[in-house]
């Protein structure tokens, strides 16, 4: 297997040829060795974008070294740090670019031509004082260390440390910034500087570019300017006074640099087209996206209103055509309804017309109510048979139809009786014994409550007052609950009973007055005549509802006439002297005075009891709250008790 490569123009572009040889037998004859390449694939590759080339590096021996005389007589060799290095080697026209080499060759160069012994050999009149050489040496020692060199590079008096002025900013973009940017380029800690570019660069580039210049890091330090001299200094104190001012200056001149470097990135930002170009390309995108968002808004709005408009005409027509249904089997209805009625008419007048078929007075009667009973019963169709049959048959099929009406109701009677009788077996088989349930001491004053606690005019009262009891009652194991017949039936048989005899009514007459006396502190004297219409509407609970309209209905409890007023004398002997008005029953006026205060101010009222009691001149805020609580206590036991008996 064998293998050929060739690369072209420096490129990664590749051929690459595989084979491979064969041993075979061809013909019958002797074996051959065959070439057989692999078919020939072909990849595309892409070629990487040509680069700057860099600059090829100077020699010594190409550089012209050009010594100024006039300019290293007129140096100061004290002064030798205001000199330029690079002009006094003779190599001003490169500067920074010069290499070590170049500044060695050119040093030596120099010494061999201007040292003091060969000129004085020239008969050239030396000053060892005050002779340029001292600057020359100096020249090579700040240039020749790459430390002092550096300093110098960062405050070379040849560098334009300018910005764009504006007139130049009206000039070419690139050809003027691409100026700044190159010099200023030469500061910079990282080796690769992106260039300016032009108008066809990217975004992703003029991005990168910005990004770097934003984010620049420069080298530039400027202790060759320090005013003062530390190795001058006598102490280490003293030193590191000089050496703290030095440095205070310096961080002030980086500053300074630094923002003259953000001053022209920022100049550069805000007068490039390009990114001109890119906003308004951003504005035109997000102007689009608002746009196409506005528009699939108003495309979902028109189409939830087209949708709402169908649903809307959908149901219109839908109630349109219930409409014409029900209007259709309406007049279906009236139309069968005029037929039966005629039908029904025309079977009473043939039947009286031919005195209904008998002369008998008895079956004369009979066949009036059955002819009644038969026109209920039968259906248009089977009444236009019955009218045909009976005007082509007569009186045979007058009593054949009377003869089957006898029979269906016969039948409907054996169907009756049958299913009675199942449901009796079934009951039978499925009953369990239990035992009625007992009327004892609580559950009658249950009884007595309810009756009070839901009114003549009650939704199912009895039903109601029935589950009350069953709710609260005490039953035994195996007892059943009371139903709403037997607590009727007890009701009326407490009115009928003489209670003057019955321990309940006894024994609440007598702890009427005492837990009267026992929850009551204030006292105010009351007339006789007063007391004694009040206690009138006393049940057996000594609970008044004066407010109640039927007293029928709320005392079902009567004692005899003579008993109750032993009672009245007897209460009115001790509450005679003292009776207090929150003892008193709540009057229809009062109730309603309450009811109007409770909606005129809401639970957010501040002192609300306070405001309710000053509407009832009578009540006090005590007595206006536990009215109040009353009430609910009513209204939630009605609530409760109906839905048990609407769950059932």
């Amino acid at each position: 297997m064998g293998e050929a490569k060739m690369n072209l123009l420096n490129t990664c572009q590749t051929v690459a040829l595989r084979y491979r040889f064969l041993y075979e037998n061809v013909g019958g004859g002797e074996p051959q060795l065959i070439f057989e390449p692999h078919p020939l694939i072909e990849l595309e590759v892409d070629i990487p974008k040509p680069t700057e080339q860099p600059e090829a590096e100077l020699k010594p021996e190409d550089v012209d070294y050009n010594v100024d005389v006039e300019y290293l007589r007129s140096l100061d060799p004290k002064d030798w740090k205001s000199q330029d290095h690079y002009k006094v080697l003779g190599i001003e026209t490169l500067r920074f670019k010069a290499s070590e080499d170049i500044i060695k060759t050119a040093y030596r160069k120099i010494v061999l031509k201007h040292h003091p012994d060969k000129r004085k050999a020239l008969g050239e009149e030396i000053k060892p004082d005050d002779d340029y050489f001292t600057n020359i040496t100096m020249a090579y020692e700040t240039l020749g260390t790459l430390a002092r060199r550096r300093a110098f590079d960062s405050v070379d008096p040849e560098f334009d440390n300018d910005i764009p002025t504006s007139s130049e900013l009206k000039k070419d973009f690139y050809d003027v910034f691409n100026y700044y940017f190159n010099l200023n380029s030469r500061w910079s800690e990282r080796p690769k500087v992106p260039k300016l570019g032009n108008e066809n660069s990217s975004r992703d580039d003029v991005e990168k570019f910005y990004s770097f210049w934003y984010d620049f890091k420069s080298w530039r330090e400027f202790s060759y300017e320090d005013e003062e001299d530390k190795d001058k200094c006598q102490d280490r104190d003293e030193r590191r006074y000089v050496d703290k001012l030095n440095k205070a200056e310096r961080l002030r001149k980086k500053k300074e640099e630094m923002s003259r470097i953000r001053t022209l990135v920022d100049l550069a930002y805000n007068n490039d087209p390009r990114i001109a170009k890119f906003r308004q390309d951003d504005k035109d995108r997000k102007l689009a996206a608002r746009r196409a968002k506005q528009t699939a808004a108003q495309q979902k709005k028109d189409e939830e209103d087209r949708i709402l408009k169908e649903i809307k005409l959908a149901k219109e027509q839908a109630e349109a055509a219930e409409r014409a249904r029900i209007e259709a089997k309406r007049q279906e209805r009236e139309v069968m309804k005029k037929a039966l009625k005629k039908e029904r008419k025309l079977f009473r007048d043939t039947c009286k017309a031919n005195s209904y078929f008998t002369d008998d007075c008895d079956k004369n009667l009979y066949h009036i109510t059955t002819i009644e009973a038969i026109c209920e019963r039968l259906t248009l169709e089977a009444l236009e048979d019955l009218n045909k049959n009976i005007k082509s048959n007569g009186k045979s099929a007058f009593l054949k139809a009377i003869e089957d009406h006898e029979k269906h109701l016969q039948r409907e009677k054996q169907e009756v009786l049958n299913a009675a009788k199942q449901t009796n077996n079934k009951d039978k088989n499925t009953a369990v014994i239990k035992i009625a349930p007992e009327w004892n001491e609580e559950n009658l004053q249950l009884l007595v409550k309810s009756v009070n606690l839901f009114p003549a005019g009650t939704n199912q009262r009895w039903e109601v007052i029935a589950n009350f009891i069953n709710q609260h009652g005490v039953f035994k194991k195996d007892s059943s609950k009371f139903t709403a017949k037997l607590v009727l039936a007890k009701a009326k048989d407490l009115q009928k009973t003489d209670f003057s005899k019955n321990n309940l009514k006894e024994q609440a007459n007598k702890n009427a007055f005492d837990n009267f006396k026992k929850d009551k502190k204030a006292v105010l004297s009351v007339a006789e005549e007063e007391i004694s219409k009040k206690l009138e509407e006393v049940n057996i609970n000594g609970m008044n509802n004066g407010h109640r309209e039927n007293s029928v209905q709320a005392n079902v409890v009567e004692p005899k006439p003579v008993r109750e007023k032993e009672v009245k004398e007897e209460t009115i002997a001790k509450t005679e002297k003292c009776v207090r008005f929150d003892t008193l029953p709540w009057t229809t006026s009062e109730q309603q005075l309450l009811e109007q205060a409770l909606k005129t101010y809401s639970a957010s009222t501040p002192e609300r009891w306070d405001r309710i009691a000053e509407c009832l001149p009578n009540r006090s805020k005590k007595d206006c709250m536990k009215r109040y609580k009353e009430l609910v206590e009513t209204v939630k036991a009605k609530k409760a008790a109906k839905a048990a008996v609407s769950a059932k």
